[in-house]
């Protein structure tokens, strides 16, 4: 009797310990429970810790609430423009009702996948090359809302943030775009030396009417001048030559080549016919004179 005692007590310390093993669950601190009971789901969310359930009548199924990073592979698409690109990026997301990520959509990590790949070329196809390139933030925010909308209160999934990892483009755009650069950064180089050419001007100008109202300005300007130039070269001498002396003498020669009927300036008369030298003339005034050998009447043989 007190053998059958122990064994039928080990007995039921077994079964006690099987029941309990298969009773208690544990949950995580980022995790969730969800019980569901002759495939019905219970009421209430099972929080983190120790929980008791009935067993085989019972299932408890453990649902992570961290986020969850996805990639989403390289997608072909077009844009508004007409430029075919390929654009990969990256999903944040997690899930804020356990219930309806297990009870509304199998697979869900596989569901935003797929959601996000759909969205990515709808977005880039109603946008254009310059947008995409420059402004990643509103395409960024764009992605975000198109694959929250359906994901969030169907299948209880937050979308925390969707990023555009790379935009690869054709090399025959690659070169476009670097010729255009180039262009640009030339157009702004001569828009800069032209307004220094300008303001130099302006302030030659300024400099030219401060040095008319000085007569001694001049003077001053001319003897600076020649100390630069003696101090590089020594060698030099340098004689100051008024300017206005120039003008005078042009408009001497103006007044003495003006013609008398006022018509304007008269050019020199061109002989026609060959130039005679000084020895070929004199021969010439001899012949008419009559020095030479032969006679006014005579004829040449």
């Amino acid at each position: 009797m007190a053998a059958a005692a122990i064994i039928a007590l080990v007995i039921i310390v077994v079964l006690v310990l099987l029941v309990l093993s298969l009773s208690v669950r544990l949950v995580q601190q980022y995790q969730r429970g969800i019980v569901f009971r002759f495939g019905r789901v219970l009421e209430g969310i099972r929080q983190p810790g120790l929980h008791l359930i009935i067993p085989v009548v019972d299932r408890m199924v453990r649902v992570s609430m961290q986020t969850t990073v996805i990639g989403v592979p390289a997608q072909g698409a077009i844009t508004r423009d007409n430029v075919t690109l390929t654009v990969d990026a990256v999903v944040y997301y997690r899930v804020v009702d356990p219930v309806k990520a297990l009870v509304n959509v199998r697979d869900y990590p596989a569901a935003v996948l797929q959601v996000a790949q759909t969205a990515m070329r709808s977005v880039i196809g109603k946008a254009d090359l310059d947008t995409l390139l420059s402004n990643r933030d509103q395409i960024n925010a764009e992605l975000k809302s198109v694959i929250d909308a359906p994901t969030e209160k169907p299948w209880g999934l937050l979308i925390e943030r969707v990023e555009v990892k790379d935009v690869a483009l054709p090399e025959g755009m690659k070169r476009s775009m670097s010729r255009q650069a180039e262009a640009e950064r030339e157009r702004r180089a001569r828009v800069i030396v032209a307004d220094a050419e300008y303001q130099a001007s302006r302030r030659l100008a300024d400099a030219s009417r401060t040095m008319a109202d000085t007569p001694g300005a001049y003077q001053l300007r001319l003897l600076q001048t020649v100390v630069d130039v003696a101090a590089e070269k020594n060698s030099t001498l340098v004689m100051p030559f008024p300017v206005e002396l120039l003008s005078f003498f042009a408009e001497y020669a103006r007044r003495e080549g003006a013609a008398p009927d006022g018509r304007g300036p008269q050019e020199p008369a061109r002989p026609v016919g060959p130039v005679l030298g000084p020895v070929t003339e004199s021969v010439a005034a001899a012949a008419e004179g009559g020095d030479g050998h032969r006679g006014q009447g005579e004829r040449p043989r």
